[in-house]
């Protein structure tokens, strides 16, 4: 009985604890002010990295919405890295040469594990944009992207922004159930550089200033994980420039993506993006990660104890309500900004499934290999 008594109190502790997370990333989304653009032209010359494997039937897209951007084209650099294509990737990179689109190929000899950080780092080498903003060959974004990152950046003077990424023209429940999912984890990232302290973003949507990138070494470090380039390069520039780290919150500056079709890519995903955790050196980002990991699995535990003993069914049920009471009031002002809010009728819904999810992916993103593009990486 003690046994149980300590698994309640646990319990207990973990919930409002998880409530109080919460709490504080609301405190601080709304911390973020809204960022209005103004009729000014920027002044920043900017290199617009997009590593790129086997995307014959996305590229073309994201070329045509990259040169559409409204803002001076002569400071803009616009390169493609192929990442040891199989289909037509790069052939249709290079159509596209005569309006200004470079085209760097990867001829590693050898096997790498990190290619995707060996793609951006060699077109760093190669650019001559003073902000280096990198995205994937699968975006879409509107007009006023590029100028609204600038203008931030101008505004702000940071050394590294991170911007809104959401998922569109979702197919199934599936895949909205992966956009209400997605919409918290940018919210999550969001708040955390509102709380100044930053802990996730996107490399689907990110820029930062070249020469902060060289002054903390680049990759260097990090290299040998295949995923990171994002989160991990992120942690470093925070901690070397004093959380000097700003989110962008605009809808003009969203990049939009899909979702994963199918549940084994989905995983395979989640199973990359986890992998990055194992290289935190921040300790409160893995004190919390990991408090939200044992909050889920302590609800998974006491709906099977709950099978046994009513008290224990009644507590996960408890615990669910305030879960699910807390992420609603987080996610309407998320989903309100992406305007998506009609996804929160997913979330009672998709909650046991969610945990379930949570705690699977905490431990299998923490071991072993996934695929990522055709490849087994680490």
């Amino acid at each position: 009985m003690e046994i149980f008594s300590a698994v309640s109190y646990l319990s207990s502790f973990l919930t409002i604890l998880y409530v109080i997370v919460v709490i504080a990333f609301i405190k601080g989304w709304h911390s973020l002010i809204y960022f209005k653009t103004s009729e000014g032209e920027g002044k920043t010359r900017v290199s617009i990295l997009v590593a790129a494997r086997n995307e014959e039937t996305n590229i073309s897209n994201t070329i045509d919405d990259l040169l559409a951007q409204n803002y001076n084209k002569e400071l803009t650099e616009i390169i493609f890295i192929d990442d040891h294509s199989t289909d037509r990737t790069a052939e249709i990179i290079r159509s596209y040469a005569s309006r200004g689109v470079k085209l760097i190929c990867l001829n590693e000899d050898q096997a790498l594990n990190s290619y995707k950080k060996k793609a951006i780092q060699t077109a760093i080498g190669q650019s001559t944009g003073t902000l280096i903003i990198t995205t994937d060959a699968d975006c879409r974004m509107g007009p006023d992207w590029l100028k609204t990152i600038i203008q931030f950046y101008e505004a702000g003077n940071y050394k590294m922004i991170s911007s809104p990424v959401a998922y569109f023209q979702e197919k199934s429940f599936f895949e909205r159930a992966q956009s209400l999912e997605f919409l918290y984890l940018i919210g999550l990232g969001a708040s955390t550089i509102g709380n100044k302290q930053p802990s996730t973003c996107n490399g689907a949507n990110l820029a930062y200033e070249k020469e902060a990138f060289y002054e903390v070494g680049g990759f260097k470090g990090i290299d040998d994980l295949a995923s990171g380039d994002d989160e991990l390069l992120l942690h470093k520039i925070a901690a070397r420039f004093d959380n000097n780290v700003g989110f962008l919150k605009n809808r003009d500056a969203i990049v939009y993506t899909h979702a994963k079709p199918t549940l084994k890519e989905f995983i395979q995903q989640r199973k990359r993006w986890a992998s990055k955790s194992t290289r935190y050196k921040n300790k409160s980002i893995i004190v919390l990660g990991v408090c939200i990991w044992l909050f889920n699995l302590s609800v998974l535990m006491n709906l099977g104890i709950g099978l046994f003993i009513e008290f224990y069914f009644k507590l996960a049920v408890f615990q669910i309500l305030a879960k699910i009471i807390v992420e609603f009031l987080f996610l309407y002002d998320v989903t309100g900004f992406a305007r998506r809010r009609k996804l929160l009728l997913l979330l009672p819904v998709l909650n046991i499934l969610h945990m379930i999810y949570i705690v699977y992916i905490g431990i299998a993103g923490n071991s072993g290999k996934y695929n990522w593009k055709g490849r087994m990486v680490k």
